[in-house]
C-alpha cells in the first residue's frame, strides 16, 4: 500500500455521498484532496467540516463536468494550488428513472451526460498532469455496471460505459506509468439513494434483491474500502467485497431464471412509476428531486438565455457555478 501524504486527489462528487466521505478518508491519511462539485453550498460546508479538526482549508471547485473547459479550469485551480496533481477520481453522478415507454427523454440523456461524457471530461481534463506524475485514475462504476435492473437504463448504460472506458485506458496508459481503477459499488446510503426511495417504485425494485445484498453501506464504510483501493492503485475496487462475487458471474445474472423475480415485479414497477406520472409528471417521475430542481434551474436558464438576458458561462472561470 503507498503512502498517500502529500498526494494530490481531485474529487468530482465531492460535496456529498461517497466523494464527501472519500474526501475525508484522503485527508485523514494525509492526501491533499481537490475538491469539485456543482454544489458550491455543499462544498463550502464540506470544506469547513474538513477543516474543523486543524487542517488545512482544502481547495474547493465548483465546476460543470459536462463541459470539458469547466474541467480544465477545475485542474488549472487544483495545479496552480498544489504545483502537481498525483490522482484523478472521477466519482459525480446522478440517476435517471423510469420504463422506456414513458420515461423523461431529457432525463435519460441528462443521465448518460453526467456520468459518461462527465467522467471523460474529467480524465481527458486530468490527464496531462496525472501523466506527468505518473499517477492514477479512478472511476466510480456501480453494480449496475454488469446487473442491469428494469426502471434504470440510463444509469446502467453509463456506468457500463464508465466499466469500459476504464478498461480501454487502463491498457493506454500502462506505457505510461498511469494506472487506472474502476470501482464496483453496491447500495451506499448516499443521498442518490436515499432521494431513490421518495419513490415507490424504486422501493419496490430494492425489494427485488435478496434480503443479504439490500444492506447499505454508510458513505464513511465504503469510502474506506475505496481509499484502500486507491493507496494500492488497484484496477478494481469492490464495495463491498462480495460484489466480486457478483461480477465473476456476471453473465448469469440475465438468464431467464435469474431475471425471474425482476420479470415479474416489472408491470408493478410501470404502474408505480405511471401513477407517480400522473400527479407529478413524467420529468418529476424521472428525476430524483435535487437533480429535478436543476433541471428547472437549467430550463429557467435557457429560457432566459433564448430571450436575451446573457448568462455566465460555468467555464469561464475556475469558480465558476455549475450545473452537474
Amino acid at each position: 500500500m503507498r503512502d498517500l501524504r502529500g498526494q494530490v486527489v481531485l474529487v468530482t462528487g465531492a460535496a456529498s455521498g461517497i466523494g464527501a466521505a472519500g474526501a475525508a478518508e484522503l485527508q485523514r491519511r494525509g492526501a491533499l484532496p481537490v475538491l469539485v462539485d456543482q454544489d458550491a453550498a455543499g462544498l463550502a460546508a464540506q470544506a469547513r467540516a474538513l477543516t474543523a479538526s486543524g487542517a488545512k482549508q482544502p481547495l474547493t471547485v465548483t465546476c460543470d463536468i459536462t463541459s470539458l473547459a469547466a474541467c480544465e479550469n477545475a485542474v488549472a485551480a487544483a495545479l496552480a494550488r498544489h504545483g502537481r496533481l498525483d490522482m484523478v477520481w472521477a466519482n459525480a453522478g446522478m440517476a435517471a428513472f423510469g420504463p422506456l415507454a414513458h420515461t423523461d427523454p431529457a432525463a435519460w440523456r441528462r443521465c448518460i451526460e453526467v456520468n459518461v461524457m462527465g467522467s471523460f471530461y474529467t480524465v481527458r481534463a486530468a490527464l496531462p498532469a496525472v501523466q506527468a506524475a505518473r499517477g492514477y485514475v479512478c472511476l466510480t462504476a456501480s453494480v449496475s455496471t454488469f446487473a442491469h435492473p428494469p426502471m434504470m437504463s440510463a444509469y446502467a448504460a453509463s456506468k457500463a460505459a464508465v466499466e469500459a472506458m476504464a478498461n480501454a485506458w487502463r491498457i493506454e496508459l500502462a506505457a505510461h506509468g498511469v494506472d487506472v481503477g474502476v470501482i464496483h459499488a453496491s447500495w451506499v446510503r448516499t443521498p442518490l439513494v436515499e432521494e431513490g426511495e421518495l419513490h415507490p417504485g424504486f422501493i419496490r425494485l430494492r425489494q427485488t434483491v435478496p434480503a443479504p445484498m439490500r444492506h447499505a453501506m454508510t458513505p464513511q464504510q465504503a469510502a474506506r474500502r475505496i481509499v484502500d483501493g486507491m493507496a494500492e492503485r488497484k484496477s478494481r475496487i469492490w464495495v463491498p467485497g462480495w460484489v466480486r462475487l457478483l461480477h465473476a458471474l456476471r453473465a448469469l445474472l440475465h438468464l431467464p431464471q435469474a431475471e425471474r423475480a425482476l420479470r415479474q415485479a416489472a408491470p408493478e414497477l410501470e404502474a408505480l412509476y405511471l401513477e407517480v406520472m400522473a400527479t407529478e409528471g413524467a420529468t418529476a417521475s424521472s428525476y430524483a428531486p435535487r437533480e429535478l430542481q436543476r433541471a428547472r434551474e437549467r430550463a429557467e436558464e435557457g429560457s432566459q438565455a433564448g430571450s436575451g438576458v446573457t448568462l455566465t458561462t460555468s467555464g469561464s472561470a475556475p469558480d465558476s457555478r455549475s450545473r452537474q
